[in-house]
């Protein structure tokens, strides 16, 4: 079996998207104040990016795969994560 990179898989979930994000960033200035912006590198679909310009994090929530890495991986504890609405968020087309 060939091995897929991540981009690839990620072609094959569907995600109904919410008007609303379920990824709330709980205080920009602790954004501000962090150093290492960690949330930019460990999240595998990308959903937060430092905005250099704005000087604020971005949150792509429709990218999301629900893997809850970013509940426990943020140091400042900075990040609001709750499922998304009932009938939103990933479905998975394999397991």
């Amino acid at each position: 079996m060939s091995q897929q990179k991540i981009a690839d898989r990620l072609f094959t979930i569907r995600y109904k998207c919410d008007d609303k994000s379920h990824l709330t960033i709980k205080e920009t200035e602790t954004c501000l104040k962090c150093t290492t912006k960690d949330c930019n590198f460990f999240c595998p679909s990308d959903v937060y990016e430092w905005d250099k310009l704005q000087k604020i994090t971005t949150v792509a929530y429709e990218n999301c795969i629900e893997c809850g890495t970013c509940r426990i991986a943020c140091p400042s504890d900075n990040i609001e994560w709750v499922y998304p609405t009932g009938g939103y968020g990933i479905t998975y087309k394999y397991g």
